[in-house]
């Protein structure tokens, strides 16, 4: 038995509540929590949990052997913090979360140039629109879209702003006509992303904000389709199901080889700033070092 990791998965359990969560937050099955378990109750002697088919709850001495647990593997993760330091290439983990399409569609294709600057750091990407919080995430990297709080303890370098476009595709706009003003948006079949809850741009699911020679424009708008991924909105109008507000970054070469087509083109949208966050005490780390100059080289401002 590996007991770091019995133990790690131990701490999970405890946290996510249930075998299945702790499974999918360390990415092993469900049969391997319960050995992980099992072996460290047959080697301590002692029971951890009490369970049933409906709940499980800590006993005594699990509820002690759990707050050890947070002390050793802190000390363990420390040194080996400690050791990665006194190495002179980055190597080790590096965990990085972003926003899906930013994620998927401009940094991932980019982590292949880091990692032939610095092929000994794996690298492991998180892909949500939760901002989750990165210590008790265990991130070293953040990519985060609007307003950071300044009361955050972290460092926030500022990236190349967030840009959206209002787009169809030419099937579309031959059976409804092309849009020339925003008014003329109310006609149309406008398919909105679902922005998740307190996300600054919540609205933007029902209201498209923009700037053109009259000033500042808000244009209700309504369709047919909701969705929470920008992928799901964006194939929906790649076949011509109607208008969409997507990132430049997801729509960009179909704009340029003609399968959508972008609409008013006199009126600006508002721009998204993004940044990127990491705590100030870890940037010694050669691998985080390196990762944050890699990015600014592409995406800073």
């Amino acid at each position: 038995m590996d007991l770091f990791q019995a133990m790690r998965v131990y701490v999970k359990v405890v946290e996510e509540g249930s075998l299945t969560a702790a499974a999918q937050a360390c990415s092993i099955s469900t049969t391997m929590v319960g050995n992980h378990l099992r072996a460290l109750e047959q080697r301590l002697g002692v029971s951890l949990l009490q369970r049933t088919t409906r709940r499980q709850r800590l006993t005594e001495f699990g509820t002690a052997y759990y707050e050890r647990c947070l002390e050793v593997l802190g000390l363990v993760a420390e040194s080996e913090q400690l050791a990665e330091q006194a190495q002179g290439d980055p190597s080790g983990t590096l965990r990085i979360t972003a926003p899906p399409t930013f994620g998927s569609e401009v940094l991932a294709p980019a982590l292949a140039g880091f990692s032939l600057r610095c092929p000994e750091v794996k690298l492991d990407l998180v892909l949500t629109n939760q901002r989750l919080d990165m210590i008790d995430h265990g991130f070293d990297i953040a990519i985060r879209l609007g307003n950071i709080p300044e009361s955050l303890p972290l460092i926030a370098r500022p990236m190349q702003d967030y840009t959206l476009t209002i787009c169809a595709a030419p099937n579309y706009l031959a059976r409804h006509g092309t849009p020339v003003h925003p008014e003329d948006l109310g006609a149309h079949n406008c398919l909105a992303f679902s922005y998740p809850a307190g996300d600054e741009w919540r609205t933007a699911g029902t209201q498209w904000r923009m700037t053109g020679p009259e000033g500042e424009v808000l244009v209700d708008v309504g369709g047919s389709l909701v969705a929470n991924t920008s992928p799901a909105i964006y194939q929906a109008a790649c076949a011509g199901m109607g208008i969409v507000m997507l990132p430049d970054a997801l729509v960009q070469r179909d704009l340029q080889e003609g399968r959508l087509v972008a609409l008013l083109p006199g009126y600006h949208l508002p721009r998204r700033p993004m940044k990127l966050l990491y705590v100030q005490d870890r940037y010694r780390l050669p691998k985080l070092r390196s990762f944050v100059e890699y990015a600014m080289e592409l995406w800073g401002r």
